[in-house]
Formats: structure tokens, C-alpha cells, sequence
């Protein structure tokens, strides 16, 4: 199974726009959103089924057995995170925002009254029927999003032997979902807004994916936005040899699609005729770089 990424090196470009796009356009049979922190490819794909829910358990958080404490308060001096509070009617506490597991307060403790215990810091989702479609939603506070989003990964491993390809929306930004989202990609296909910010995110992650040595290639969303700022994105592209995989007009008619639940290629608009040129290009370098035919 080849598994086409699709990143943005920032919020608000589109880039759940076009990976629905893609999905539907790939009539994908397995697909993913790695965006764990905010998911919502699901608003849009419609699952019919309920999904397969399991935790996710993050880092370990301390909690302290209030009739084994002794109040001697060392735990609460020695927290470099503040994670520790006080009251007269309850004692210590463990503040599990805060907390961040570094196991000090438990080693410290001369009571024993401190443990590490496993916290639930999200969830997973997985809907199963002739589709799989993997995400997850990290809890508000929790840490290691990363390792969320490998799992999340894992969970594609379930396909069947016979599909041909995976499409994941990924994470904004270049942080720890977006490199656990990388790893083991076939292709990479950066959305990139053409704004001032947006081109510097764009060239963050074109920088990022380049670490893994995998093919990237950029298409544009909302070209129409800022001409000027669009040709400098296509210079860059010839100048460093990114395959540019075409451009996507803003389009009133895109966010009425997506406030009704659909993708922009459910509907007759000009972003989703756009979108599907964009996914032609990018199906044809993706299966071309890899020696096999287009699935398409």
C-alpha cells in the first residue's frame, strides 16, 4: 500500500480541502487524518459505520495517596513544573495539566506516597467497513502527539492486502506529528498559501520532508488571493526542482461545500475543477516515482 502525505506547514491553507478531494476523487479505500490535536477530515467523509474507540495512554502523570502522606511538602519544592498543590482540607495534589510524569515527586517522597500512574490522554478512532478511515483526538493539555499519530498510522496496517493507496492529512506545522506523520511516506504533497507567512511555512516543511529524502511536490490553494506571491511559489518550485502540481482558485462556492459536508469535487465549482487536475499530476508522479502504473 503507497501512502500519498499531504502537509501544509500551516493552519488554514486548505490542506483537509484537497486531501478530501483526493480521497474522493481516489475513491481511496484508506485514508487517514493525522491532524490529532484538531482532527475533522471526518466531518466531511460521511463514515457509515460507528467507529472502534480505544484509549490512548501518553506520558505516566504522579498521584499521591493522601492517608500514606505525611505533608512534608518535599514533593511540592522540588516540582519544576508546579504541578504540585496545596490545601489544608485535602493536602498535596496533582495538578494533571501540569504534570508532566518526570517521576521526581516518586523518588523523592520518603512515604512512598507518590506513584506514576498510566493517564488516558486521548482516544483512538478507527471506522471498519469497506473503508478504513484512521484518526484521533489528543486530549486538551496532553503530550506525545506524536507518538498518537504513529498510532494512528498503525491502524492502516488493518487494510486489506489488495489496496493500492492510503491518503493522510497531516499536521500543520513542522512539530512532532508532522515528523511521526512522515515517517515511512511514499510522497508528500504540500498545499501552500500564497502569503507572506505561507510561503515561509512552505519552505519549512519543503525542508523538513527533504531530512527524509522523500519526493515532494507543491500545489497551491487560494492562488487567486495574491498573484504576485503565487509566481514567487512557482519560481521557488523551478528553482529547487519540486515538482509544482498546479493551483487552486479561492472559491465561494469551496466553503459552502465544506459547511454542508461535502468536498469541493461533490459539487460543479471551479476549485474542484482545479482540485481535480491538481490529483491527476500528483497520482501520475507519485506511481511514476515508484515504477508502477497510476491506479487511475
Amino acid at each position: 500500500m503507497k501512502q500519498l502525505l499531504i502537509l501544509s506547514g500551516k493552519g488554514g491553507t486548505g490542506k483537509t480541502t484537497i486531501a478530501s478531494a483526493f480521497i474522493k476523487l481516489a475513491n481511496a479505500k484508506a485514508y487517514a487524518d493525522c491532524d490529532v490535536d484538531a482532527p475533522n477530515l471526518h466531518l466531511i467523509m460521511n463514515q457509515k459505520s460507528d467507529a472502534r474507540i480505544t484509549d490512548y495512554f501518553g506520558m505516566s502523570k504522579a498521584a499521591i495517596d493522601s492517608s500514606s502522606c505525611t505533608r512534608c511538602g518535599l514533593c511540592q519544592s522540588n516540582c519544576r513544573f508546579e504541578a504540585i498543590k496545596f490545601s489544608k482540607e485535602n493536602g498535596y495534589s496533582i495538578d494533571a495539566y501540569a504534570c508532566e510524569g518526570c517521576g521526581v515527586c516518586e523518588a523523592i517522597c520518603p512515604a512512598r506516597a507518590v506513584t506514576l500512574k498510566a493517564s488516558i490522554a486521548g482516544e483512538l478512532r478507527l471506522y471498519l467497513n469497506d473503508i478504513i478511515f484512521s484518526t484521533a483526538q489528543l486530549k486538551m493539555g496532553s503530550g506525545t502527539s506524536g507518538k498518537l499519530v504513529t498510532e494512528v498510522k498503525n491502524q492502516l496496517k488493518e487494510s486489506p492486502a489488495n489496496i493500492d493507496l492510503a491518503i493522510i492529512d497531516g499536521s500543520p506545522g513542522i512539530g512532532c506529528p508532522v515528523i511521526a506523520s512522515l515517517s515511512g511516506i511514499d510522497m508528500v504533497l504540500i498545499v501552500a498559501e500564497p502569503s507572506i507567512s505561507g510561503i515561509s511555512d512552505m519552505e519549512r516543511i519543503i525542508s523538513t520532508a527533504d531530512k527524509f529524502k522523500l519526493r515532494t511536490a507543491v500545489c497551491i490553494n487560494k492562488y487567486n488571493t495574491n498573484l504576485q506571491n503565487t509566481e514567487h511559489i512557482i519560481k521557488y518550485c523551478q528553482r529547487y526542482h519540486i515538482p509544482f502540481t498546479g493551483r487552486i482558485p479561492y472559491d465561494t462556492k469551496a466553503v459552502e461545500a465544506i459547511n454542508g459536508g461535502y468536498s469541493i469535487v461533490d459539487i460543479d465549482c471551479s476549485s474542484g475543477e482545479a482540485a481535480k487536475s491538481v490529483y491527476k499530476k500528483t497520482m501520475s508522479l507519485l506511481f511514476d516515482c515508484l515504477g508502477e502504473k497510476n491506479v487511475n
